[in-house]
């Protein structure tokens, strides 16, 4: 027990024994930690005070930029599938309980979150016919009737994953549409109902992405309420020079990458470039030789590896990661006497195993290619790879969504708060589910993504319910909120006066 009378368990710790059974000393145990946060940011921590935190100092002390309001530091870990054991992504492990003080991957991300003040935009905007009142008098009008509605309408809010939910790849899933019209205004109150977008897609840069979204699903859709894998991963452009980014089509990682701040980049067709060697196996064509940017890397030191999006090429990109992490501070054609104290930090944007795509049965994503490179990297050396792992269900990246949620509700309600009752739906137990059960969320599965089991998930159940569709999800959310008798459609005949005069002589003439 500590002196302020806290136990271990109180943080979620487990205990480890660190003197053996048959010792005649007295047993000790230290306590291991799944994850260590350092919050700034006294309101967020009161309006989140129903979820357990914890709050201690590292030994590495990361300043916090001007205009930022909050840093979390997440260390690197060791992953519990490594050695084959279990092939499935699980929550972050708990820290090495070797003393790791040499290695640079005991460094933890700082993640600080920009806040800026934003016009509110309380009611949909929209035209209106002539001689009528402007749609925002009528949404007043209605709002100042239905008072306690819009009160429970601000204080709830619904976090979405995206494939699996609201598309399939660039094909539309009707209801996502439908229940992007209903919470954009088209419901009883006319008034937007708070909603962000929580994905572990990845690859592009966040507009192009959101651009994208919103001509499938025919709703605007904003970069401030949208969060995919690497998004977080923005903050790292601060701390490390030259990087090597992996993943993603062509060059669009190199593109994010750029847009985040990152100086120095380097993909894998650079490598090949400069020495087809690196990867036998690789075809390498005329028109990626003359895209890539070679140069002499025996003479480069890469200073951390980010894994973005599912590498297209696993053989290429497995060969040329495991040879940076077994060499010295990241020169390339070195091999470290010492794979721990000279390998560089490794970064994945998120650990989802599968994921939904038009093919009918899941495929696999970056989390597979990670569990793949631990356990060669594992064989070739003898030692567990520590890495950082963003994206869901990963803790850094809902404390993240809070922040981004708050911006977003100052954004449309000029109350800059996390609402008390969040909604996340999603199609994964592996990652929406057991993440947003992690973080205090309710949480909502549906059928038509990964999950396709019986009443519920067996291992990771959504503590609100299986849906069989996010339509049914989010109204029934709603009802629970706003009562069973809120309509799911604005109606301007109910509040529209000079409507009310129409339809009544149209009666008198009939």
């Amino acid at each position: 027990m500590s002196k302020s009378g806290f136990k271990g368990v109180d943080f979620g710790a487990s205990p480890r024994m660190d003197t053996p059974p048959d010792s005649p000393e007295k047993e000790t145990h230290t306590w291991e930690f799944p994850l260590r946060l350092k919050n700034t940011d006294e309101t967020t921590s009161q309006s989140l005070s129903h979820r357990r935190k914890a709050s201690w100092e590292r030994n590495l002390v990361i300043p916090l930029s001007p205009g930022f309001r909050s840093t979390i530091e997440v260390p690197a870990v060791r992953s519990p599938d490594a050695d084959s054991a279990q092939f499935m992504h699980h929550l972050s492990a708990a820290p090495s309980t070797k003393e790791r003080r040499l290695s640079r991957n005991s460094f933890g991300a700082s993640l600080p979150i920009p806040v800026s003040k934003r016009q509110s935009r309380l009611s949909i905007s929209s035209t209106h016919e002539a001689g009528s009142p402007p749609r925002e008098i009528l949404t007043s009008h209605i709002q100042d009737v239905l008072a306690d509605k819009v009160k429970a309408a601000k204080n709830m809010a619904f976090v979405f994953d995206i494939d699996g939910v609201l598309v399939h790849g660039d094909r539309l899933i009707p209801q996502g549409q439908q229940v992007l019209d209903m919470l954009n205004g088209d419901n009883q109150l006319g008034i937007k109902i708070p909603h962000i977008f929580l994905t572990n897609g990845s690859g592009k840069p966040e507009l192009a992405r959101t651009e994208q979204l919103a001509k499938i699903l025919k709703n605007p859709i904003s970069t401030e309420q949208f969060i995919q894998s690497h998004t977080p991963m923005r903050a790292l452009a601060e701390y490390y020079g030259t990087v090597l980014v992996v993943g993603g089509e062509g060059y669009r990682c190199r593109e994010v990458a750029e847009e985040y701040g990152f100086k120095d980049i380097i993909v894998p067709n650079d490598i090949v470039a400069w020495d087809p060697s690196v990867a036998p196996y690789r075809v390498f064509t005329d028109e990626e030789r003359a895209s890539s940017r070679p140069r002499d890397f025996s003479k480069t030191n890469i200073e951390a590896i980010l894994v973005f999006s599912d590498s297209r090429d696993y053989a290429t990109d497995m060969q040329i990661i495991v040879d940076l992490l077994r060499s010295e501070n990241g020169r390339l054609g070195t091999l470290a006497a010492d794979p721990v104290s000279q390998r560089i930090p490794i970064y994945f944007s998120q650990g989802d195993v599968l994921c939904p795509t038009e093919h009918p049965y899941p495929r696999m994503s970056q989390g597979a290619f990670r569990i793949g490179l631990e356990a060669m990297y594992k064989a070739l050396t003898g030692v567990e790879l520590e890495r950082v792992v963003y994206g869901k269900p990963e803790l850094a990246t809902y404390k993240y969504a809070d922040e981004v949620m708050a911006s977003w509700m100052d954004a449309l309600h000029g109350e800059e708060r996390v609402p008390a009752n969040i909604y996340m739906i999603g199609d994964n137990p592996a990652s929406d589910i057991v993440g947003g059960n992690m973080y205090g969320w309710n949480t909502c599965l549906v059928r038509t993504g990964v999950f396709q089991g019986g009443d519920n998930d067996e291992e990771n159940p959504a503590s609100f319910g299986v849906f069989k569709n996010v339509w049914e999800a989010v109204t029934a959310a709603c009802r629970a909120q706003l009562g069973d008798d809120f309509v799911f459609k604005w109606d301007e005949r109910a509040v529209n006066p000079l409507m009310h005069d129409m339809h009544a002589a149209s009666a008198v003439e009939v």
